[in-house]
């Protein structure tokens, strides 16, 4: 199974889960990595990489976790945003400030990929939520609970 992280997962994961205190964890989450069955997409880095933490030194260092997204995925970016509905994914202010939106392109890189969205965001009825998008285009989503989960791990 692939996993595509979006960059909340990744905040909680390093905000709630300190390197020793679950060395472990880090050890299994790392070689995933390295398998490249945790991958995520470039514009996730640009929301995480300017946070001068833990994180962003992390993503700094495993840059190549991070790839731009190929046509297809673009393509398929097309597809979300002809439901008028989830062009919210976007929001104004994000558009009118310049900021990277990673959303759209953690969704198609699971799709183009066959994997799994690892997001902390929820399904909510009639809203422009990772969940949401991935339930209407068949693409699996969990959280990073359910990731655990999916990969047995057990502190």
């Amino acid at each position: 199974m692939i996993y595509v992280f979006d960059s909340d997962a990744l905040i909680d994961l390093f905000k709630h889960f300190y390197l020793n205190r679950f060395p472990s964890l880090w050890e299994k989450f790392d070689l995933l990595a390295k398998e490249g069955k945790i991958i995520s997409v470039r514009e996730v880095y640009n929301e995480i990489g300017g946070r001068g933490d833990r994180l962003s030194q992390w993503a700094k260092k495993t840059q190549n976790l991070f790839q731009q997204s190929s046509p297809e995925e673009l393509v398929f970016v097309t597809e979300i945003f002809k439901v008028r509905h989830f062009q919210s994914l976007i929001h104004e202010k994000e558009r009118l400030q310049g900021k990277p939106v990673a959303d759209p392109f953690v969704i198609a890189r699971a799709k183009i990929f066959h994997g799994c969205v690892i997001t902390q965001e929820n399904k909510k009825p009639n809203a422009a939520k990772i969940p949401n998008v991935c339930e209407r285009f068949n693409i699996d989503c969990s959280n990073l609970e359910g990731f655990m989960e999916r990969e047995g791990w057990t502190f």
